[in-house]
């Protein structure tokens, strides 16, 4: 069995189902985006401003150390060539000064051997003494007669500069948490209009009555135009919604007119004694499809209202006279109808809806079942319709509910491909659930499972 779509070559995994919903992927509120790139913007300026600030304090140390040392290198070598047997002081009490003259670069190279492999220059020597850090830059003078060292303890600059470092790291934190706060108080007074316009939209879900303007109790903004097209969109669409409620009134009460007079007639033929065989049966076929057409005007109508008829069902009295109205039809076709099961199964819905609903399944079973069997079968919750067609595929099964649909294996059977379209609204309407999976080696398994009777 198939919709109008047909059914196609059975594959094993394919089910379609009305009902289902698939999940949207979880996505950010834009309160969320506003507060995340507020504090992104926070954290990277200041990560920017610290990194800047520590390269920069770096840069402007190293360079004036150097120039320092290269000065008083400089100094310290000539004084000591003013007067070799006298050590020269310092203007510098930060910076130790070595001479060792000619005899005695053997020593320094026993002694200080990291001193004496370092070329001129300013070289930066770190270690750890007795579990304490040092630093400290040397200066390097060496000439033919004698070798000069100049080294500027460096410990409580970089001791400093740790610091520095730890209130850099701080105040990125503090930054940071200062965007976080002007990020959330921004996103709620950017937000505040748009959430006053949705919650004002869900105000009017499912209202009766007009909606009221929107566009009036907002500024003049971005917020106020969408306010405005909104008014605009519902104004166009009540009118629609409007017309179309008319036409479908108007189009039920002129089709049940003529719908009477066929009843009528036929009833009163019916009454005749002595009826021909063909003659009652051709009056019984008529009198189904008034039934039969009438049912579906009324299930219409309450689709296009999206209002649920009242009355109750009992499943297998609709079912039974759903098969016995195909059976007028099957035209020699050798092919079973079968209906199985619960006998008692009465569900919360008017006959129309159901008939509806249940002829589209077992009339797509008759229609593409050669031969076998269709069997309806009843169970304590839904009823299910097999049959013993070509069967289902995947493609079949992901459009099977679309209006218009149908499938390879209709070919020129009549129909526009709306049976189970109308199918699934009225499940929409009703509450229920309407799933179509092939049926094993060959056929369909099309199962109408109803909502829990209120208590």
């Amino acid at each position: 069995m198939a919709s109008d779509t047909a059914s196609l070559p059975r594959k094993p995994d394919s089910v379609a189902t009305r009902g289902d919903r698939r999940r949207t992927p979880y996505r950010r509120r834009l309160r969320s985006r506003i507060i995340v790139s507020f504090v992104l913007l926070g954290f990277c300026l200041t990560t920017l401003f610290a990194f800047a600030t520590n390269w920069a304090r770096m840069r402007v140390e190293t360079q004036l150390v150097e120039d320092v040392m290269n000065r008083n290198i400089d100094e310290y070598a000539r004084r000591y060539y003013e007067d070799p047997l006298r050590s020269p002081d310092l203007p510098v009490q930060q910076i130790r000064a070595f001479a060792y003259p000619k005899d005695k670069f053997e020593r320094v190279r026993e002694e200080r051997a990291q001193w004496a492999a370092f070329n001129d220059g300013i070289h930066t020597v770190t270690g750890d003494e007795h579990g304490e850090q040092y630093s400290y830059k040397l200066a390097v003078r060496k000439t033919p007669d004698a070798w000069f060292f100049l080294a500027y303890d460096m410990t409580d600059s970089v001791r400093g500069g740790q610091q520095l470092n730890r209130a850099l790291v701080l105040s990125v934190l503090v930054f940071s948490l200062l965007s976080l706060v002007l990020g959330w108080w921004s996103a709620s007074k950017v937000m505040k209009p748009v959430s006053d316009l949705a919650a004002r939209l869900r105000a009017y879900r499912g209202g009766t009555s007009d909606p009221e303007p929107l566009a009036p109790r907002f500024p003049d903004d971005e917020v106020g135009q969408l306010a405005q097209a909104l008014d605009d969109y519902s104004s166009r669409l009540t009118e629609v919604v409007q017309r179309d409620r008319e036409f479908n009134a108007d189009v039920s009460h002129e089709l049940r007119t003529p719908l009477a007079v066929i009843r009528g007639a036929t009833e009163l033929l019916l009454t005749r004694p002595g009826l021909d065989e063909k003659v009652l049966q051709r009056l019984q076929r008529i009198q189904r499809a008034e039934q039969q057409c009438s049912d579906l005007i009324g299930a219409l109508l309450l689709l296009s209202r999206n209002e649920r008829g009242q009355g109750t069902s009992n499943v297998a009295r609709v079912a039974e006279q759903l098969l016995d109205a195909h059976r007028a039809q099957l035209g020699g076709k050798p092919l079973d109808l079968v209906l199985e099961g619960e006998r008692d199964l009465v569900i919360d819905a008017p006959e129309a809806a159901l008939s509806v609903a249940l002829g589209n399944l077992i009339g797509n079973a008759v229609k593409y079942s050669q031969d076998g069997s269709v069997r309806v079968h009843v169970s304590a919750n839904a009823v299910s319709v097999t049959d013993s067609g070509p069967g289902l595929s995947e493609e079949d099964a992901a459009k099977l509910f679309q209006r218009g649909y149908r499938g390879t294996h209709a070919g020129h059977s009549q129909g526009g491909g709306i049976g189970l379209s109308i199918v699934s609204r009225l499940c929409d309407l009703y509450g229920w659930q309407v799933s179509v999976r092939p049926g094993g080696d060959r056929g369909v398994i099309a199962t109408l499972t109803f909502s829990p009777k209120p208590l």
